[in-house]
C-alpha cells in the first residue's frame, strides 16, 4: 500500500489524515499463506516455551513439518523471521494507538495522547524485552526497517508536530524513539533494574515535547 511519510527535513509537511499499517504479506497463494502460518506460528511456540534465542531456522522447520529450504525462502535468516513475528505481535498495539479509546487512540489532546503513547510503548517493550533484544541482536538495524518501526515512528511524528508546528518532527520522532532500542531498554530494565513507572517519568521528563 502506498503512504505517505513525513519527509526528512520538511518542517511543514501537511498531517497525515492516516498513518501506514504494519507490513502485511504481499497477496499470495493459498498453500504459500499456509505455510507463512504454519512457521509463524511454530516459531511463535519456540519463543514461549524455549526462549527467543532457542529460534533456529532448522527448529524452526521441524516443528512447522515444513522444509527448512522453504523457511530459508519466506523469511531470509533468523532476524527476519523474529522481526516478521514481532510485526504480527505489533498490530494490537498499532490498533490501540490508531483507532482505540482516547487518551491513547483518536480524541484526546496531542499532549495527553503522546504521554499515553510513552506508557504504553514501555510497557510493550517490558513485555517483549526478549524477543526484542533478540531480534535486534541477530541484525541491529532491522529495526529501523521494520513495519512497526515505521508505524511509530509516523505516529510520534504526528502527534510532535501537532504540538510543535514548524518543527522538524521526523528528525525529533526518530530521537524520541531512540531510548527504545532493545539493548538500551535491556540495559535500564535489567542491568540498571529500574522499574517502569520510573521509566515513564524519566521519557516524559527528557522529551519535553509538551507545549
Amino acid at each position: 500500500m502506498s503512504t505517505e511519510n513525513p519527509r526528512a527535513g520538511d518542517r511543514t509537511a501537511p498531517v497525515l489524515d492516516l498513518l501506514p499499517t504494519v507490513d502485511a504479506p504481499a497477496p499470495e497463494r493459498a498453500d504459500a499463506a499456509r505455510n507463512r502460518r504454519r512457521i509463524l506460528d511454530a516459531a511463535a511456540r519456540i519463543v514461549a516455551e524455549e526462549g527467543p534465542d532457542a529460534v533456529t531456522m532448522n527448529q524452526v522447520a521441524h516443528a512447522s513439518g515444513i522444509g527448512v529450504g522453504t523457511v530459508y525462502r519466506r523469511f531470509g535468516d533468523v532476524s527476519q523471521l523474529l522481526w516478521a513475528l514481532l510485526d504480527e505481535r505489533e498490530r494490537a498495539f498499532q490498533e490501540a494507538y490508531m483507532s482505540g479509546p482516547p487518551p491513547l487512540g483518536p480524541g484526546a489532546p496531542a499532549a495527553e495522547r503522546l504521554d499515553a503513547f510513552l506508557d504504553a510503548l514501555v510497557d510493550r517493550v517490558a513485555a517483549q524485552r526478549a524477543l526484542l533484544l533478540a531480534a535486534h541482536s541477530a541484525a541491529p538495524r532491522a529495526r529501523y526497517h521494520s513495519g512497526a518501526y515505521r508505524v511509530m515512528h509516523t505516529h510520534m511524528a504526528l502527534l510532535i508536530g501537532e504540538l510543535r508546528p514548524g518543527s522538524d518532527r521526523t528528525l525529533l520522532a526518530h530521537l524520541a524513539l531512540a531510548p527504545f532500542s532493545p539493548d538500551v531498554m535491556h540495559h535500564l530494565t535489567v542491568e540498571q533494574e529500574l522499574s517502569a513507572e520510573r521509566l515513564k517519568a524519566g521519557v516524559r521528563e527528557l522529551l519535553t515535547l509538551r507545549t
